[in-house]
């Protein structure tokens, strides 16, 4: 049975990722990297609480309550300022880091 977690330490840099296109409440957030990464990467909400919570304290994003499509009280997520600058920074390190592994697999 393939493993569909999110890889280890991508967590964060995907959310905010996610939220760079608008407030999403969790469930949505979760909902929305399944549906962009064709269905291959689940995001369990035992991960994903805990990762906005963080997001939270750290103020890349800001929160406010509202009112879900199917009417239910939820948390909006929005990305602030430093939350784009702290996006830029991931992904950076994130591409330097695949560039890397790449050239190991292709010379090794």
């Amino acid at each position: 049975m393939p493993d569909n977690g999110v890889p280890p330490g991508t967590l964060v840099m995907l959310v905010l990722r996610v939220l760079q296109g608008g407030p999403l409440h969790g469930y949505a957030i979760a909902q929305r990297i399944h549906a962009l990464s064709n269905d291959e990467l689940q995001v369990e909400e035992g991960s994903l609480y805990p990762a906005l919570q963080r997001i939270l304290i750290k103020g890349w994003a800001k929160a406010e309550w509202g009112v879900s499509e199917t009417n239910r009280r939820v948390r909006f997520y929005r990305l602030t300022a430093a939350g784009r600058r702290q996006l830029a920074s991931e992904m950076d390190d994130y591409e330097r880091m695949n560039a890397a592994i790449r050239t190991v697999l292709r010379t090794a």
